[in-house]
């Protein structure tokens, strides 16, 4: 599978969660604590909003830990809201197409998961694709596949009922094949204004993901860390995993859920397929 992080408040230079926490997204890519494969060495992606705020990638097919660029890349670009993948396929070719996050006009998608048994309905998913967008898609992932379904169903307008309606689908497509338990997926989608996040598996064991406490409740918990003070109170995060262990700052999204950040305002709701 692979692990991920989503970022969203004052802007900071990357690199300050991607090399420098104790357990940090680099790391991670090493060596995974709560992870399905310990190694996620399969390739890594950014995708942050420029000064233009216009959505910007960088992704490579080399193992985080062993690309150069990518630590002068992070230590020089700050944002305000970014993603940050490293990937251990689950099938599909080592190429920079297949590396995450996948990008569709100011949308940015990334996933951990997988669909299983893909191949035996790749195409009545890739049938389902509104042609417009088909020619856009330029890897051979099942993750790419379902951002392009979600966009389908209507992922511009109403990202939760979008997701809602893509997850259906594979699974309807995905038991026709015989396959029990189609969809496992943790999901960060943002359009550069807000971050959607999905925790959600056909089986109902998903893999982790957690969200960061409210500032407010860490400058109280932890006033000795300089960081806390320099951020503005709407500075959230969610995580495939931890980078920095401190009590009282990590708390689990919830089995079959979906979250909104957007400034100040955290929203989690059950998710359900349909």
């Amino acid at each position: 599978m692979c692990r991920w992080l989503a970022y969203s408040g004052s802007p900071i230079p990357l690199d300050e969660v991607l090399f420098k926490p104790q357990h940090s997204l680099v790391v991670q890519s090493l060596k995974s604590r709560k992870g399905f494969e310990p190694t996620n060495g399969d390739g890594f992606g950014l995708g942050w909003y420029g000064r233009s705020g216009e959505a910007r990638l960088y992704r490579s097919t080399s193992p985080a830990w062993n690309d150069r660029n990518l630590r002068e890349i992070a230590a020089d670009v700050e944002a305000g809201i970014f993603l940050a993948h490293v990937r251990a396929s689950t099938g599909g070719a080592v190429q920079q197409t297949n590396c995450h996050p996948f990008r569709y006009g100011k949308w940015l998608f990334m996933h951990n998961g997988e669909i299983h048994g893909f191949p035996k309905f790749k195409r009545e998913l890739a049938l389902a694709v509104d042609p417009s967008l088909y020619a856009s898609i330029e890897g051979t992932t099942d993750s790419e596949m379902m951002f392009y379904l979600a966009l389908t169903f209507g992922l511009e307008r109403d990202p939760p009922a979008a997701v809602a309606r893509m997850v259906a689908l594979v699974e309807a497509e995905g038991r026709k094949k015989g396959v029990g338990h189609p969809m496992q997926m943790t999901l960060g989608i943002s359009d550069g204004q807000r971050l959607w996040v999905f925790r959600y598996s056909s089986e109902g064991k998903s893999r982790s993901l957690f969200y960061s406490t409210d500032i407010k409740t860490l400058r109280k918990l932890h006033p000795d860390i300089p960081r806390f003070a320099s951020v503005s109170d709407e500075t959230r995060m969610v995580v495939s995993e931890p980078f920095i262990d401190l009590p009282g700052a990590w708390n689990e999204v919830g089995e079959s859920t979906y979250g909104v950040i957007a400034g100040g305002a955290d929203e989690f709701h059950p998710f359900k397929p349909g």
